[in-house]
């Protein structure tokens, strides 16, 4: 990955970052454990679904073009 994209990345998640901290219980926020505990509750809840949904509609596509490749 190139500099740029590694950049750009960086940003997109410090301020994804911000807006999760935002909408975080900060009491819940006092100790090591309750901050893994957010922090993977938010994750597995808003992060992990889009990625996943970004991956899962790439590779249909991908298929979908190489299904029509191999009709030709």
């Amino acid at each position: 990955m190139n500099q740029e994209k590694q950049e750009r990345i960086k940003a997109c998640l410090q301020e994804l970052s911000t807006l999760l901290y935002e909408e975080a219980d900060k009491s819940k926020l006092a100790d090591l454990e309750g901050i893994e505990k957010t922090v993977r509750s938010q994750v597995l809840e808003l992060v992990s679904p889009e990625i996943a949904l970004f991956l899962s509609n790439k590779q249909q596509k991908q298929t979908s073009v190489k299904r029509g490749k191999s009709k030709a």
